[in-house]
């Protein structure tokens, strides 16, 4: 009777727990002269999954998803999904004119896509490629998206600093792009609202989160309404909430809905 309570006992955690695989990896970087760390999440399941990229924040590494969405592995598992967490430093995830060490949309966009689809079972093209981010990352992952529309099908924000404008002096944007008050024109290369049109021709599936009572509301507020009078089409979720990880675990599931449903046809 104990053997039998305890074969019980295992065919009734089993079947719930979280069997996808975590693993570090260090992807060389050719643009940059260095490796960089990578957290790859694949699913257990057989055949090839859809891919999910998520960028960290500014201050961040490729750990910090892990705090942010602790069941990001069981999530893996669940929506049948690769996910990749790559580090970004404090690059904003551009190619900075004024670093060669930070050149983080061709690592990203190129050399970590390539890599990923190289070495681990993905479905390698862009309806079936979306990446997304928080903060520092969120604006990273609607500049690559917008830039690499082959690449990536759908994209996300979590309170994206989506206009850097109006913040010259945080968050070292200084060392990736040269201050504001030197470059004001390169300034406005790297602001996503002089983008709109880029953004209509690039056909994303596109959603952007941010809490109401955080301090990149406003500007994820005018970027919504730029992108709706350009006809972008896109969702808009405007919900009580700061700029902290609790927001970012609550609206990362929505996100990672709406991406589910982008793989499935179903937008």
């Amino acid at each position: 009777m104990r053997k039998y309570l305890t074969l019980l006992l295992l065919l009734t955690i089993i079947p719930g727990m979280c069997a996808s695989t975590l693993r570090k990896v260090s992807v060389p970087s050719r643009v940059m002269g260095k490796n960089v760390d990578v957290n790859v999440i694949t699913p257990d399941s057989e055949g090839r999954h859809p891919v999910v990229y998520l960028l960290h924040g500014w201050g961040g590494g490729c750990d910090n998803w892990l705090g942010v969405k602790p069941e990001i592995k069981r999530i893996a598992d669940e929506r049948d999904m690769i996910i990749v967490i790559p580090s970004g430093e404090n690059s904003w995830y551009w190619d900075s004119p004024v670093n060669p060490a930070l050149q983080y949309e061709t690592f990203t966009a190129k050399e970590l896509v390539k890599y990923i689809d190289d070495n681990f079972p993905t479905l390698p093209s862009r309806d079936k490629r979306a990446i997304t981010g928080y903060s520092m990352g969120g604006q990273g992952a609607l500049w690559l998206a917008m830039r690499h529309p082959d690449t990536f099908g759908a994209v996300g924000s979590l309170s994206g600093g989506v206009d850097i404008r109006p913040f010259p002096n945080n968050w070292n944007m200084n060392d990736a792009i040269g201050p504001k008050s030197k470059f004001p024109e390169r300034w406005e290369q790297y602001a996503l609202p002089n983008h709109i049109d880029d953004f209509a021709k690039a056909n994303l599936a596109i959603i952007i989160s941010c809490g109401i009572d955080d301090f990149f509301f406003e500007v994820n507020e005018e970027f919504h309404k730029a992108l709706k009078k350009a006809g972008v089409k896109h969702h808009f979720i405007d919900s009580p909430g700061v700029h902290d990880s609790k927001y970012w675990n609550e609206l990362t599931d929505y996100q990672l809905e709406f991406f589910n449903d982008y793989f499935d046809g179903l937008l």
